[in-house]
């Protein structure tokens, strides 16, 4: 099922869908441990799972188009496959579009990615510099193409209402429903939205929410996206400084905190940075349903 589709019948039901990331690190998830994952996250019924992609060699590139497969053959629920154009030359998006079509692939996720380490830059050193050049391709290949948002700005631009504009020519390009990178706190999400429709933005937007687990993972994540922690976040990393169990716990549960508070506000959407986690994904779903 596509994407655009689950998001115009959960508008009309008055819902809002829910949705899962999964991804195969490094490599190292074969097609069997994906399968465990995806089935421990089905019982918990998601709207749709997406499944990362990488364009940095790690070598999980290759697996994604499978994985999402997999999660609608085996399970029945709908998949979007991430594809980063960063490092994909015209013939290799040529061959990728091939690949998810006859993989039966109907949603697929368009991202830049990030620059892998040592590769040129500049003018003439890759044929697609962002998301947006490699939509019209996948649009006219038939499929339904989501893209990134960033609630407080892309980390290499200062300027929030720029970022904005940028997001607004994916949705120009094709785009037709759009996720969000993570963020701590939900009043830049409700500032993001508000000049997402003043700037004309208007496809669907559904929220990401990632818990902190732990400090290295959460200073990785500030470094890696740009977002901010507030004060809350930053008193409980002291408070369970010296207790990674209660940390965990105390990162879950400030999660799906944000999580009730979006869905009490009308968002479009709400998509859970699972990492690969079944009691991630469960307690997200558990303070939803409550």
């Amino acid at each position: 099922m596509r994407v655009d589709q689950i998001f115009e019948q959960a508008k009309a039901a008055g819902a809002q869908p829910v949705s899962f990331e999964m991804f195969p690190p490094k490599g190292e998830m074969t097609l069997e441990r994906a399968r465990e994952v995806a089935g421990s996250f089905s019982q918990l019924n998601p709207d749709f799972i997406s499944v990362t992609y990488s364009a940095g060699g790690s070598g999980n590139n290759g697996a994604t188009t499978k994985i999402a497969q997999m999660i609608d053959a085996d399970f029945g629920i709908p998949s979007v496959a991430h594809l980063t154009c960063i490092s994909l030359k015209r013939a290799d998006l040529l061959a990728k579009i091939d690949e998810m079509r006859a993989a039966g692939i109907q949603n697929v996720l368009a991202l830049r990615g990030d620059v892998p380490q040592g590769a040129p830059t500049g003018p003439g050193c890759a044929d697609y510099r962002y998301a947006k050049d490699i939509i019209p391709h996948l649009v006219d290949a038939s499929f339904c193409v989501g893209a990134a948002a960033y609630p407080e700005g892309h980390i290499e631009c200062d300027d929030l209402e720029l970022s904005v504009r940028q997001l607004k020519e994916k949705q120009d390009a094709g785009a037709s429903f759009l996720v969000t990178q993570l963020f701590f706190d939900n009043q830049y999400f409700y500032r993001f939205r508000e000049l997402a429709e003043r700037a004309g933005i208007t496809v669907p937007i559904t929220a990401g929410i990632m818990p902190f687990m732990g400090k290295q993972q959460i200073s990785r994540m500030v470094f890696m996206c740009g977002a901010s922690l507030p004060s809350p976040v930053i008193k409980l990393l002291a408070r369970y400084e010296d207790d990674a169990d209660s940390l965990r716990a105390a990162g879950i549960e400030y999660a799906c905190r944000q999580l009730e508070d979006l869905a009490a506000n009308g968002v479009d959407g709400l998509h859970i940075y699972t990492m690969n986690r079944a009691d991630v994904a469960g307690a997200a779903m558990s303070a939803l349903r409550a």
